[in-house]
């Protein structure tokens, strides 16, 4: 038996800096991992089993359609896996292409081969970064994948008001689809509060798409900067999962259960990203 965390993906920044004629958009976003996030449990079998448990397993599929069950198949060995859901679905914050991630370490460690399966960058964009689990700058469609070092972790909350936000529709609904890259050069050994301010600089290019495809992102974002100590509010990925960033562990845990007693209906977690 093989257990592998699953963390969170967080978009500190994204922007869209161009559009392939096969219709793929071109990204330069620098991602963090979260403390919180699925469990993946990978065994031996005679036969492929694929389960979901955990308190957000209502409504997960568990055919072909899931990352899940696709990385498996890249595979030789039939094996039973066990989801443990904790992540909310289509929320911006990679859970499916974490947990494919998750699932090909697991049968990796299981089969003793070192190589990544062929067909792992059809699984989608996020999967590559998801299997480097630190701090990297993902380029082009998510093939130019760069470790970033150097930089202070950061403490969280992240919020997501319990809806689904449709990737392909806030992608549709930017205006602009060329705009400026990061800076070539990351910031590199600095201190939590200046890296903050750094990421205020930038830009998630899919939040106002986002905003007007799911107006209560904007409620989200306007509840996690009113919080107290919180630094910078953002969207992560295509929402609607968003994130406001404190400096210490302390406060960002002490807002996220202010928030969850203002707003009991929504996922909102404390997290440590790194």
């Amino acid at each position: 038996m093989t257990k592998v965390f699953a963390p969170a993906k967080v978009n500190l920044t994204l922007h869209v800096t161009g559009q392939r004629k096969d219709g793929y958009h071109l990204l330069d976003s620098l991602v963090m991992f979260a403390d919180v996030g699925d469990r993946v449990t990978v065994m031996s079998a005679p036969k492929p089993l694929f389960e979901v448990t955990g308190p957000r397993a209502t409504g997960v599929p568990t055919d072909d359609t899931n990352l899940v069950v696709r990385a498996a198949a890249l595979f030789d060995i039939p094996a039973h896996i066990i989801l443990s859901k904790y992540l909310p679905a289509s929320a911006g914050i990679g859970g499916g292409s974490s947990d494919a991630a998750a699932t090909i370490l697991a049968l990796s460690e299981i089969t003793g081969d070192t190589c990544l399966p062929e067909g792992v960058t059809d699984l989608g964009a996020d999967v590559r970064v998801c299997l480097m689990r630190q701090a990297a700058r993902m380029r082009g469609i998510g093939e130019d994948v760069i470790p970033c070092p150097g930089l202070p972790p950061l403490f969280a909350v992240l919020a997501n008001p319990g809806i689904e936000v449709p990737t392909p529709a806030v992608f549709k609904a930017l205006a602009n689809k060329a705009n400026p890259p990061m800076p070539k050069r990351l910031p590199h050994g600095i201190k939590t509060r200046e890296f903050i301010d750094w990421l205020a600089s930038q830009r998630n290019d899919l939040e106002p798409p986002a905003l007007s495809t799911a107006p209560v992102i904007a409620d989200v974002l306007q509840a996690l900067a009113s919080l107290p100590e919180a630094r910078l509010a953002r969207m992560s990925g295509s929402g609607a999962t968003c994130f406001a960033l404190f400096e210490t562990d302390k406060a960002a845990k002490g807002a996220a259960q202010l928030l969850s007693d203002q707003q009991p209906a929504w996922w909102i977690e404390p997290a440590r990203l790194s």
